[in-house]
């Protein structure tokens, strides 16, 4: 099963909404390609725990990859082997797939030599243990809508050498669309040149999400947690990806703070661009 944000367990458990550890953080990224006749998923999993990391390495502890849509699949991963390839007869993606990665106990594991748990378990983790097969984390929940063309991109670039002004915004049907009037505009001449559209995809992000309140809030604020996943597909995608990051409510006065959450360093990868052209001139 896929477990969601708040299932509650007896136990510490690692995950981006847990309070039983210290630093708690279980987030996965998803890569999807089509190969022939196969579905392959790529993952890219990111923890704070490096008690449960080390379990990894170990062999007491092993990745299961939920992938759920008509019907829910398990699949172990190796360490160096981190996707799935699937015929296309077995899954389809016409409807909504939900996947989670979880770690799970291939031993009995107790939990008195980790040093990570939150100050409530530092009287009682000389007395956990749990046994083979329990959970011991789960990521974020990564969907993919069925019927997106698309389901990871997020924005779009298209060149219009017709273009009245040098740069436009679209909020597209699944994507939001940044059109140029020149190549130059994208950076393609200079090292690094994908964060220097960071500020773009930055302004992007705050038109989409700015449309998002205006189109889902009640009184001012959208309840990220409670709300009915929209249909709009690029609507749904921030959507996810705001629950993907733990994103509770977002109002208009908060558009900046949420787009730091869920932006992966955008203006920082910007200004550490800008510095190194900066140097590498002189």
């Amino acid at each position: 099963m896929i477990y969601k944000q708040d299932a509650n367990f007896p136990y510490p458990i690692l995950s981006s909404t847990s309070f039983s550890y210290e630093e708690s953080d279980f987030t996965l990224k998803v890569t999807f390609e089509e190969d022939g006749g196969q579905y392959r998923f790529y993952f890219e999993p990111t923890m704070t725990s490096h008690f449960l990391e080390r379990l990894l390495h170990e062999g007491r502890a092993q990745y299961i990859v939920v992938i759920q849509s008509k019907d829910t699949k398990f699949f172990p991963l190796s360490l160096n082997d981190l996707f799935v390839a699937l015929p296309k007869q077995r899954m389809s993606l016409s409807n909504r797939t939900s996947i989670q990665l979880q770690i799970v106990a291939t031993d009995a594991i107790a939990f008195h030599t980790n040093d990570e748990l939150s100050a409530f378990y530092d009287r009682l983790k000389s007395s956990i243990t749990v046994p083979k097969y329990a959970m011991l984390g789960y990521s974020n929940i990564v969907t993919f809508e069925g019927g997106m063309k698309n389901p990871l991109q997020l924005f779009e670039k298209r060149l219009d050498p017709t273009l009245p002004c040098a740069i436009k915004f679209e909020l597209g049907a699944e994507c939001i669309i940044i059109h140029f009037r020149n190549e130059q505009m994208q950076f393609q001449f200079v090292s690094k040149g994908s964060a220097f559209l960071n500020p773009y995809l930055y302004t992007g992000l705050r038109i989409a999400l700015h449309r998002f309140v205006e189109t889902y809030a009640e009184d001012d604020i959208v309840d990220i947690t409670n709300m009915t996943p929209p249909e709009d597909l690029l609507d749904f995608k921030l959507y996810t990806l705001m629950r993907n990051k733990s994103v509770r409510e977002l109002t208009i006065d908060e558009l900046d703070e949420v787009i730091a959450r869920i932006s992966h360093d955008l203006i920082e990868k910007y200004v550490a661009a800008v510095q190194e052209a900066i140097a590498n001139e002189d």
